[in-house]
């Protein structure tokens, strides 16, 4: 159980994280207004949330597959 808690916590999409870091809020808090929302709303905010982990994985992708000048 702690592994999947462990896992879900720091390598599920970082999306939280990313949040958290270009607001200036704990990412804690930002994972609990999900969850609250997610009741509230029943469900949307997770589709915003998946939208949001499908963007962050794109743009690592297309940094990694960047090349400099050097790489000729």
């Amino acid at each position: 159980m702690k592994r999947l808690q462990y896992f879900i916590e720091t390598q599920a999409f970082g999306v939280c994280a990313m949040l958290g870091e270009k607001l200036g809020i704990a990412s804690s808090s930002i994972r609990l207004s999900f969850i609250y929302l997610s009741f509230l709303t029943i469900g949307s905010p997770v589709i915003i949330y998946l939208m949001l982990a499908f963007w962050i994985n794109m743009q690592k992708s297309l940094r990694r597959e960047r090349n400099t000048v050097w790489d000729l």
